[in-house]
């Protein structure tokens, strides 16, 4: 199966996919944190635009800064500026995209009332890591994950991150239990 991992730069989904045997590529403006020759440093849609039907799937995580409800109290500056309509425009385009099967990936934001509900909302805790980090996933001819090892422990480690330049990429970083679902469960579709 061909897998593009939109705006991901730290390949833990692409590497997923790739242990599986598939033909992963992670893309993001950002260079692959991990030196992968596997990673577009590009804009996903120029990546799109070259070849569209070499996709079989993509798995997007839009960045949530002007979408997720984590920063309601910005939510009036960021749609007086347009930062949060072009964040919704964005989202838009990554599910109108000519890929069969799209999973679109976010923590609990706006895309819900703007756009539409998601199609499920998964816990880390449901894919062996104790923590809670509410996840949404906006799916297009995907099932729904079923969770693979539900384990004790609900820290809100994520939330609770201390502030620091790097806090953002933590924030972002999809736990390798939920990689490894989506590359078995829906690696095989």
């Amino acid at each position: 199966m061909r897998v593009l991992v939109a705006c991901e730069f730290s390949g833990v989904v692409r590497r997923a996919f790739r242990k599986r045997g598939h033909d992963a590529w992670s893309c993001d403006l950002l260079p692959a944190e991990d030196g992968s020759s596997d990673h577009y440093q590009d804009s996903i849609f120029h990546v799109l635009a070259d070849a569209p039907e070499r996709w079989d799937l993509m798995i997007a995580h839009p960045p949530c800064t002007d979408l997720a409800v984590s920063g309601a109290r910005h939510f009036a500056a960021k749609r007086a500026d347009g930062r949060q309509e072009a964040a919704l425009d964005f989202v838009r385009a990554l599910m109108a995209a000519p890929i069969s099967r799209i999973a679109i990936e976010n923590p609990i934001s706006i895309i819900s009332s703007r756009i539409r509900k998601p199609d499920q909302i998964i816990q880390p805790w449901q894919f062996g890591h104790g923590e809670t980090k509410a996840t949404c996933l906006w799916l297009n001819n995907l099932p729904t994950l079923v969770p693979t090892k539900i384990v004790d422990g609900r820290e809100a480690r994520v939330h609770r991150m201390p502030p620091g330049p790097n806090r953002w990429k933590e924030r972002s970083r999809t736990f390798e239990g939920i990689a490894a679902a989506m590359a078995d469960q829906w690696g095989v579709l």
